[in-house]
């Protein structure tokens, strides 16, 4: 029989103290916690050394300099039998001068003279097993390439005779609120071309900080052999994509950010790995679950890669040694962990509603990803006491974004993955006139308490070719025919009124923080394809076409100028993650809706064809100035407000008490403005 431990509430963890419906589960919830301290204290030997001390593996194996100014590499492969070095150094043939030893615990060694190979060779493992041998990069590698003509990956010597010094060593991201622009440094040039990392950082930086944007979250860095893939199919974790640049060009991109006071997070994949054998991990050593799960967990259905077996201590070591690497090594600054929701369930989240409590605590979650999740969390913090961490989380999970302590997986923050899907389904299924401000509101605000979210209103996927942006999904074609000022159409006004609405109403509930997609801003108007064999491998729609947004003429700059005014609006309340969103009016039938943060005052009317004069709201008494409006001819609008104008509360003595008055404003249909509260 199953024996039950009774929690007192003395010991019961914070995060069933702040949602009672959570004490159901409470056991479940506890022996996660447990499992996860347990595992610490293994891979820590009961605490004589920290996650930071034990997470070093990229300063063991791979390829360094030694000691005495030589070379050595170790790699990690348990069932071969023989392992070769080869490459530009031996006319890539085995020899026994580049013969590896084997030593304790599966691992490989070799050192060699420092002038046994030079920085730029290319190289790789020849590595024989049981029945069977086989090229491999190191899983190790820090630096891959590939050649152009045979578009074969090998590792690289890289140690260049001027490494990259940092000029500021010390940053700490500023979060309240974390204002984050996602990229990707292959696409971030208007050319049609992949981009470099010396790029983006001359061309598009400057952009973001202009923007008001503190922090960039890169896409695709660590390598991988599918350019459009979008670097989710991850071949070398621990090598920034070479077809960008070199690796000090990648530190330089990362030092100058910081010099703007912008923080940088990588979008890291951690939940799977490419099936690829020659370039991956898929076969390194004859063992095709040499880092990856057996039998049918192996495989993941939907995705056509490989799942990490959490479970064996070494996969744990090499991922949290992944972590703490791009954080030591290029001074990231966090991490955006990619496809949590895969690696919380045996089924991937795949064909699961997740409609009740009981779907968390039903037995089909994976522990061990659970225990890595919450272990990585614990390392990235002790790195870096300061470090962001978001979880991209679709299920809902409690405690994902809760603190360790209070029985939480630790993450910073999680992803508002309700709020692009409600805006897509709100724009394809639903008439303007059947828009709820009620609906919108309880969609955006709508979280758990003691966890903060990163609220966004589309994400890059909407970009790719089968899907669309919000501003494809309302404009549609006459993008291309009526987006130059003057010849705009109804669609053209309708579209970019609501596309400021939506992304006011987002931004300015945040809890946490808020995500836009790089070129989404000013409403980009090309989908994303990739180069590929069905296009001709060109790069005519990886790329974001900064042009139209300068080019004035057009009405590009109407929204990218807006986006700009609302950042800084935005960054105007001091402390605003902190401020409570407080709803003063809705009206389902007018379409309208208010609400304020501390001085901040949000008014909307949604309604396609109904402006409403005089229209009151109940509000600290005093003074208010407009700082913000959709309807300013600056951003696109008609300019049917007057915004110079002080607005003046009317007493009422039914709430003198209280000591609030009446605002009335004149709101125009599908207009949205912003005022604040002046200091009397």
């Amino acid at each position: 029989m199953k024996k039950t431990t009774t929690i007192t509430t003395k010991d019961r963890l914070n995060l069933v103290k702040n949602d009672p419906w959570l004490e159901p589960f409470e056991e479940a919830i506890n022996g996660r916690h447990q499992y996860a301290i347990a595992k610490e204290n293994e891979l820590t030997e009961q605490g004589k050394k920290s996650l930071g001390e034990i997470a070093t593996g990229y300063l063991y194996f791979g390829l360094h300099r030694s000691e005495k100014g030589g070379w050595v590499l170790r790699e990690w492969a348990p069932n071969a039998t023989e392992i070769y070095l080869i490459g530009d150094f031996n006319d890539w043939k085995e020899n026994k001068k580049f013969s590896m030893k084997k030593k304790k615990g599966g691992v490989w060694e070799i050192q060699l003279p420092a002038s046994a190979m030079k920085h730029g060779d290319l190289f790789k493992l020849k590595i024989h097993w049981e029945g069977g041998e086989g090229e491999r990069i190191p899983a190790w590698a820090n630096r891959v390439v590939q050649d152009d003509q045979t578009k074969i990956f090998s590792a690289q010597v890289w140690d260049p005779e001027k490494p990259y010094k940092w000029k500021k060593r010390t940053f700490r991201a500023t979060t309240d609120p974390l204002l984050i622009y996602e990229c990707h440094i292959g696409m971030g040039q208007q050319e049609e071309k992949v981009g470099t990392y010396n790029e983006f950082r001359e061309n598009v930086l400057p952009r973001v900080a202009k923007d008001g944007y503190n922090c960039i979250q890169i896409m695709a860095i660590q390598e991988h052999p599918y350019y459009g893939s979008f670097g989710y199919h991850v071949s070398s974790f621990f090598a920034p994509s070479s077809r960008f640049g070199t690796p000090e060009e990648l530190k330089e991109l990362i030092d100058t950010a910081h010099q703007m006071g912008i923080a940088v997070i990588m979008d890291i994949v951690h939940s799977h790995a490419v099936k690829n054998e020659m370039e991956g991990l898929g076969n390194l050593a004859g063992d095709p679950n040499q880092y990856f799960y057996s039998g049918g967990r192996r495989e993941h259905p939907a995705w056509d890669s490989l799942c990490f077996d959490y479970g064996k201590n070494e996969v744990l070591h090499f991922l949290l040694s992944n972590c703490k690497y791009w954080m030591e090594e290029f001074h990231f600054d966090g991490f955006r962990f990619d496809g949590v929701t895969s690696m919380l369930y045996y089924s991937h989240g795949l064909g699961e509603a997740f409609c009740g409590y009981g779907d968390y605590f039903n037995g089909h979650q994976d522990d061990n990803a659970i225990c890595y999740l919450t272990l990585a969390n614990r390392l990235i913090h002790e790195v870096n006491p300061k470090a962001i961490t978001i979880a991209e989380e679709v299920s809902g999970m409690p405690g994902l974004a809760a603190k360790y302590e209070d029985g939480g997986y630790g993450f910073d923050y999680r992803m508002a993955m309700n709020i692009p899907d409600y805006w897509i389904k709100t724009i394809k299924e639903r008439v303007d006139e059947d828009w709820k401000p009620s609906s919108m509101f309880w969609e955006v605000t709508n979280r758990r308490k003691d966890e903060k979210t990163i609220s966004y209103c589309e994400s890059h996927d909407q970009a790719l070719v089968g899907d669309k942006t919000i501003i494809f999904r309302l404009i549609d074609a006459d993008m291309y025919w009526h987006f130059q000022k003057g010849d705009e159409n109804y669609t053209v006004h309708r579209g970019i009124a609501l596309h400021k609405m939506i992304r006011l109403l987002t931004a300015s509930t945040i809890n946490g923080g808020y995500l836009n997609f790089m070129g989404n801003e000013f409403g980009h108007p090309e989908w994303i394809d990739f180069p590929r064999e069905g296009n001709g491998w060109s790069c005519k729609y990886a790329r974001r076409q900064w042009n139209l947004v300068d080019n004035k003429n057009l009405c590009y700059h109407f929204l990218g100028d807006f986006d700009q005014a609302m950042i800084e609006t935005i960054k105007s309340q001091k402390h605003l993650v902190k401020t409570p969103v407080q709803e003063i009016w809705h009206n389902d039938g007018d379409q309208v809706l208010a609400y304020t943060r501390k001085d901040l005052l949000f008014v909307y009317n949604f309604s396609p064809n109904r402006s409403f004069t005089d229209y009151g709201f109940l509000v600290p008494e005093g003074s208010y100035e407009v700082v913000l409006n959709t309807d300013d001819p600056a951003f696109g609008g008609n300019g049917l407000t007057d915004d110079t104008i002080k607005h003046f509360t009317l007493h009422d003595p039914i709430y003198a008490k209280d000591k609030k008055g009446w605002l009335k404003l004149y709101i125009p249909a599908r207009t949205a403005v912003v005022l604040r509260k002046c200091k009397d």
